[in-house]
């Protein structure tokens, strides 16, 4: 039988450096009963063999804020323990060899740089003075990074240890952990290996590869897989004295000084999963078999940079576990199904340059009951369980490792490990000729080909070749109809006593209307940010149907359940079809099919028979036209769409809808607005009910007429590709960032948002530059969308 041998506030399971930091970081915030558990010796499972590269600078601004905090807390741990923890900054360099790799460096470059780092793009030749000892032929550019480092693992984390024990954390070592304790929704402890439990509020899971098994004991799917991860550490040589930090991206190759050798190691295609619960699994300080097969490519890379490689000796290959996620970032967090467990995994082999940062972020998270940043990119409930099967997380591995240096094209699709969520229309969009990308998960028609040159084009850095394809489906709703796939979208019922009074202080919108009606809104959180952007149709007095993003689906359904007392909280997100009927035939196209269809109005919802089946229509549009979404269960959607397709109607894919979304001015969750962005800063004042209570309702009362910043609509001059987190600058200083942007398909503008600073000059007046890989582009603020400003067409 168990016993219970004690009560702990929080317990962390991992003593490598992840967990350590965070057990320092609560220390720091001031968290009493902290005990941290480790099944072998601390830093003993990744952590001891990383390679200990320190950079600052990452391709986006919250993993650029999360990683630049290591230059500030490494040499403090040094201060606040006395012991070495062995950082050091010696600068790097990122290589390009290919040209369109430089857009992807400029544009990080400039990130860079508004966070205060000081990247600077020079020639191969600049490079070769540097460093003499490198061949820079093949090269085409080079990124320098001044603030580039490394750190001795094992000494960071014994410095993180011996600070969270001057602080109060208990650390046991050789005490592992069997599983997780729940009951009723929430972790309620840990059971270790020899039966003792052990009873706690909060749970965090930061055993690295080891923490999927765990997880999956108390009902938490991660898509994590650990893989066979190498470098190699050369014989000293002078040349190689403070040697700084390389990353051959277009090699996959990495290489930083160590005492006058060299440490190279590369992040591989077809990367070898490895077992963390096999036979291995448990032996501290792994180091598995050397495979110079696998490794061979990266040495050779190495060469050709490096050629006084071929007369130096190797004297250690070191070959060990490091777990990777299925979209190669982190997964860190509050578990979406489980109150008072967390996360912190799947560090993709920069875990200990992560520590820093990741530890700060979790402990915060747990100390205030919500993260201190918008932490969405790494949030763990955004994994989909589907994507935590170990076949999936297998075919993954064939390109996840090596994604982290190959080119990052925009709009690039995953090739492995698709074909996890489809359509029950699946087929009949297919028939269509869609191109399927991954969105969320699920596999949607991203354009639809007509040509075999349509199916088969390349990635560009620049005007993109589905741009015309786009501008195609697009018009046909001048005058005709198009069928989006909105299948993916979530799809949530929340009924029961109670349930509109909660819902209602949980959004500025009012929600108690007529039944049939369709409210667009925002769920907040208290200091008035944007946690769920939703659409809400009141079925019955206390029965809504509410849709979210495709991607939000488990943080959504987890906002609600955590947020809703005594409501039922029914995610209805695969039991239905939703098809998109859009454009100026749309009202022609559905009585065709339904004699007695309904006048509605927009923001409506109606049962309507079409072509013998019920559905469910309400009257949205996405993509501003006139058009209605027809919800339909999964058996009936085949006979409805072949009917629609009769009428003339033609599919429209993701592209051109997120074109189409922008040109009108609707803000994407996740992008455009999210916790830290308030509805009046993203301008979406126009719903607010503030003669009703809400959630957040202070915040915006204190933001009325005295906005810092807004989101802004912008026309960018001279056709640039526009992706998101681009520097706005204004009278030569950076005032905001992109959030998102596109080609019209409708207008043939190139469109951006940009959350900029507020000045005392009418926004109407202001002009702005946006930097988009090392060009700065004229850039005006809009008033109002450019297609249908006044919506006529809309709400024709």
């Amino acid at each position: 039988m168990p016993t219970t041998s004690e009560a702990r506030r929080t317990v962390i399971i991992g003593g490598g450096a992840v967990g350590l930091s965070l057990a320092y970081h609560l220390a720091r915030r001031g968290a009493e009963d902290v005990l941290l558990l480790e099944r072998n010796q601390l830093t003993s499972g990744t952590s001891w063999h990383a390679a200990g590269i320190v950079g600052p600078l990452r391709a986006t601004p919250n993993m650029t804020r999360l990683a630049m905090y290591a230059g500030e807390l490494f040499p403090r741990l040094e201060a606040e323990t006395g012991l070495s923890t062995g950082y050091r900054v010696t600068g790097g360099y990122w290589l390009a060899q290919v040209p369109e790799r430089m857009d992807e460096l400029h544009r990080i470059a400039a990130l860079g740089r508004h966070f205060g780092l000081s990247p600077d793009m020079i020639t191969p030749d600049a490079l070769g003075a540097a460093l003499p000892c490198l061949s820079t032929d093949h090269l085409h550019g080079v990124m320098a990074v001044a603030e580039d480092a490394s750190v001795n693992p094992v000494d960071l984390c014994m410095a993180y240890a011996r600070a969270a024990r001057t602080n109060g954390v208990t650390i046991r070592e050789n005490t592992g952990v069997r599983r997780l304790l729940t009951e009723g929704g929430r972790v309620r402890g840990v059971v270790l290996n020899d039966g003792t439990e052990i009873r706690a509020g909060q749970v965090a899971l930061c055993c690295g590869a080891w923490s999927k098994r765990l997880a999956e004991t108390a009902g938490l799917a991660l898509p994590l897989q650990p893989v066979e991860h190498m470098y190699v550490v050369t014989e000293p040589r002078p040349e190689f004295e403070g040697f700084p930090v390389l990353r051959d991206l277009d090699s996959g190759v990495y290489i930083k000084g160590d005492t006058g050798k060299l440490v190279i190691g590369g992040f591989e295609p077809d990367a070898k999963c490895w077992n963390p619960d096999g036979p291995e699994g448990n032996r501290p300080f792994l180091e598995l078999a050397e495979d110079w097969d696998q490794f061979t490519p990266f040495m050779e890379a190495a060469l050709k940079l490096v050629p006084a490689l071929e007369h130096t000796g190797i004297q250690h290959f070191m070959n060990g576990p490091e777990s990777f996620t299925a979209d190669t970032r982190p997964l860190i967090g509050a578990a979406p199904g489980v109150n008072g467990l967390y996360v912190a995994a799947g560090m993709n082999s920069v875990g200990v340059m992560s520590s820093a940062g990741v530890g700060r972020l979790l402990a915060d998270w747990i100390e205030d009951g919500h993260p201190p940043m918008d932490a969405w990119e790494v949030d763990v409930a955004r994994a989909d369980p589907l994507a935590a099967a170990p076949a999936h997380m297998a075919d993954r591995m064939t390109e996840a490792v090596a994604d982290l240096f190959t080119l990052h094209w925009p709009y690039k699709q995953p090739k492995a490990g698709r074909d996890l969520r489809r359509s029950p229309l699946h087929d009949r969009w297919q028939s269509q000729g869609a191109v399927f990308g991954l969105t969320a998960g699920w596999e949607r028609g991203l354009y639809y080909a007509e040509t075999d040159e349509d199916r088969a084009l390349p990635y560009a850095i620049g005007d993109q070749p589905w741009w015309p394809l786009a501008a195609r489906e697009a018009a046909r709703m001048d005058r005709g109809t198009v069928l989006l796939d909105l299948t993916p979208f979530t799809k949530l019922r929340v009924e029961g006593a109670g349930a509109l009074d909660q819902l209602n202080r949980l959004c500025p919108a009012q929600l108690d209307v007529a039944e049939g009606r369709a409210v667009y809104t925002q769920f907040l959180n208290p200091r008035g940010g944007i946690e769920v952007e939703a659409t809400v149709i009141r079925r019955a007095p206390d029965r809504f149907d509410i849709t979210t993003a495709a991607a939000t689906r488990w943080r959504d359904l987890a906002f609600l359940r955590r947020a809703l007392d005594g409501i039922s909280v029914t995610d209805m997100t695969e039991d239905f079809c939703v098809i998109g009927v859009m454009g100026a035939g749309s009202r022609d196209t559905l009585r065709a099919l339904a004699p007695e269809w309904p006048d509605m109005p927009f923001g409506h919802a109606r049962t309507v028979t079409v072509a013998g089946v019920e559905t469910l229509a309400t009257r949205l549009s996405f993509a501003g036209e006139l058009g209605w979404e027809l919800r339909v269960p999964n058996d009936d959607a085949p006979p409805l769409f072949e009917a629609l397709i009769a009428t003339g109607a033609r599919p429209m894919g993701h592209y051109a809808l997120d074109g189409c979304r922008i040109e009108k001015g609707f803000v994407h969750w996740g992008h455009d607005v999210g916790p830290e962005v308030t509805p009046l800063e993203a301008g979406l004042g126009f719903n607010i009910d503030w003669s009703k209570d809400f959630t957040g309702k202070p915040a915006l009362e204190a933001q009325r007429g005295r906005l810092t910043r807004r989101l802004v609509l912008c026309q960018v001059e001279g056709g640039p590709l526009v992706l998101h987190d681009e520097p706005v600058w204004e009278d030569g200083r950076i005032v905001g960032l992109t959030t998102s942007g596109a080609r019209g398909p409708r207008t043939g503008l190139t469109l951006a948002f940009a959350m900029v600073e507020m000045t005392d000059t009418p926004l109407p007046d202001r002009r702005f530059e946006i930097e988009i890989a090392g060009k700065r582009y004229a850039a005006r603020p809009l008033d109002r969308p450019p297609h249908d400003p006044e919506g006529k067409r809309m709400r024709a």
